[in-house]
């Protein structure tokens, strides 16, 4: 029901954009909260940030500073954006839906930060 989508490829110091699509419904559905994760290869889960059915948004204080999510052009799509991407944002990026406490993941999608 997730669909995470993006270059697969990012060169360093351009901003890396990914949009999730959720067909499970709406973003704006209430109590409901979509959150952005990653996996750099070889290392463990990383949380980037969620955005709430009301569109507030948080994020991990070591990427707050160039990570945004929003909602997208579309009901039932958001988008991350973080700029200044290093070769340290090489992962699987991963949306993640909370219904409740409840988590539905999407597939993930490979991006590699190179020259």
């Amino acid at each position: 029901q997730l669909r995470e989508s993006g270059p697969g490829l990012v060169k360093p110091s351009q901003t890396l954009s990914l949009t999730c699509t959720d067909s499970g419904g709406s973003i704006s559905t209430q109590y409901y909260f979509w959150n952005w994760i990653r996996q750099p290869p070889g290392k463990g889960l990383e949380w980037v940030g969620r955005i709430s059915y009301s569109g507030g948004t948080s994020y991990n204080p070591s990427l707050k500073s160039r990570a945004s999510i929003s909602r997208g052009t579309s009901s039932n799509q958001l988008t991350l954006q973080l700029n200044s991407a290093t070769p340290e944002d090489t992962a699987v990026y991963y949306c993640v839906r909370d219904e409740w406490g409840y988590e539905f993941w999407g597939q993930g999608t490979q991006v590699a930060v190179s020259s």
